[in-house]
């Protein structure tokens, strides 16, 4: 098989950068190692930036979003009892989305056929061939049979596991930098209303609590935990009952339960690998870079990645240029490096590390309490909350 651009991975990076490209004819296949099931039931973040909601209306896969993304215009901070709001839409003219990545995902898929996107399901054995020639190639193995695609370029949007970064990494000479934390979070995903109308990051003295929602009817909720806590140490009863001790008290509507439809831990770590092009692959979103969720920096980062990309794409077969294709890098990690520094800000601000001792903790109460009290502040994390311009 021959294609212009040869995009590995379907999440939404690939997904958004493969549909940008189809609407500029330009002629790209999207492969992918899972089921197409499994890829539409990954449960991930549902805080959308302008730069991604942007993106999805100017292709026009937007239905959904339309009619079940949840404008919020604030969202507040807690540090235990006290709590306070981020005025964003008042401080920056802009708002945040809250709709799932997952619906993100469904989407992007649903629209596929009739765009033209091609989507290799299952595709087993991927390797990535000859980046640094003319013509480099994807080779996968689909019923049983190897097959092989040419292109022109190859995107990398496969993630922190996938084989583009791995390809890279293997060509030597790449840089990367990385910081792991200490805890991770133990989320639940039920149906049940949120406990306020709006986020709440808290900071207390058991550590960060997080109340989000996915929609009027659906919460999503994680509080912070050691490495070492296993799921199986934590009944949905007794998730429940630290989650109703921590927001109760602060929260419009109270914790309200139900049975889970996920629970799971996650470690939380930044990560900037900072060589995002060899040749003639091109990594974008995870590949490239990981953020904590704290922030809800993850899938934004992965759309002003492809936003950059697919217009360096374009320039190329629509004007014979490779300005913006040489530029890439050096653009995407501007951008990739603010949003890092803010994730880690707010990552440090809000938990409770275990070397962290009473002076640290009168910093981060002192931090608070200068947030609360100056509108300067306030806006320095409402902008980067709602996203730096592209």
């Amino acid at each position: 098989m021959r294609t212009q651009v040869a995009i590995i991975g379907s999440g939404p990076s690939g997904l958004l950068l493969g549909h940008l490209l189809r609407a500029s004819g330009i002629h790209c296949v999207v492969v992918e190692r899972q089921t197409r099931s499994y890829v539409e039931s990954r449960i991930r973040a549902g805080v959308l930036e302008t730069v991604t909601t942007d993106l999805l209306h100017r292709l026009g896969i937007d239905a959904g979003l339309n009619a079940n993304g949840l404008l919020e215009e604030g969202f507040a901070l807690a540090d235990g009892d006290r709590l306070f709001r981020i005025e964003i839409t008042r401080l920056t003219g802009k708002h945040v989305t809250v709709y799932g990545q997952t619906e993100v995902t469904r989407d992007l898929i649903a629209a596929a056929p009739e765009r033209g996107l091609e989507i290799v399901w299952e595709a087993g054995d991927l390797a990535i061939h000859d980046i640094d020639g003319d013509r480099p190639s994807v080779t996968f193995t689909k019923d049983g049979a190897e097959q092989r695609i040419e292109a022109d370029f190859i995107a990398g949007c496969d993630g922190f596991h996938g084989p583009s970064r791995k390809a890279i990494a293997a060509a030597g000479g790449a840089a990367e930098f990385e910081r792991e934390y200490p805890f991770g979070w133990l989320g639940i995903l039920a149906d049940v209303p949120p406990c306020h109308d709006e986020l709440i990051y808290a900071n207390g003295p058991r550590g960060f609590a997080l109340a989000s929602m996915r929609s009027p009817t659906r919460s999503r909720y994680y509080i912070q935990v050691p490495l070492t806590e296993k799921l199986e140490e934590w009944p949905e009863d007794r998730l429940w009952d630290e989650l109703a001790a921590r927001f109760d008290p602060i929260s419009q509507h109270g914790v309200t339960r139900g049975p889970a439809l996920e629970m799971s831990i996650a470690p939380l770590r930044s990560y900037v690998f900072e060589t995002m092009r060899r040749g003639r692959l091109f990594l974008a979103g995870d590949a490239a870079h990981i953020v904590p969720p704290t922030g809800a920096k993850g899938l934004n980062l992965a759309a002003s990645d492809v936003a950059y990309l697919s217009d360096a794409l374009i320039a190329h077969y629509r004007d014979g240029s490779d300005a913006a294709l040489d530029a890439y890098q050096a653009r995407a990690l501007a951008r990739i490096w603010k949003a890092e520094r803010f994730s880690w800000y707010l990552t440090k601000l809000m938990h409770r590390f275990p070397d962290d001792g009473t002076f640290e903790h009168r910093m981060q109460s002192a931090e608070l309490d200068y947030v609360a009290s100056s509108p300067a502040m306030q806006k320095v994390i409402a902008e980067n909350y709602v996203g730096l311009p592209l």
